[in-house]
């Protein structure tokens, strides 16, 4: 891991104070510089995006009324 001194001016600084001070659990000031710096460089398109897992239910539904509770059986069918 490559580590760096960054100057941070005092508009910067307060808000980071602030952000860190209402967390109910505070994260580590590079812990937020990172997760900033990993953002500004997705929206760019230099750094991957992980997508989140988008589920979709059919229109007509699967026609068994008792899936959400046999959900395993049926997937061994298959």
């Amino acid at each position: 891991m490559r580590r760096a001194t960054i100057t941070v001016p005092e508009e910067l600084d307060s808000a980071l104070k602030a952000l860190l001070g209402e967390q109910e659990i505070p994260a580590k000031f590079s812990v937020v510089v990172q997760s900033a710096l990993r953002e500004y460089l997705a929206a760019r398109g230099y750094f991957p995006v992980r997508r989140r897992l988008k589920i979709t239910p059919a229109r007509k539904g699967s026609g068994r009324r008792d899936a959400s509770v046999e959900h395993d059986r049926y997937l061994t069918e298959r």
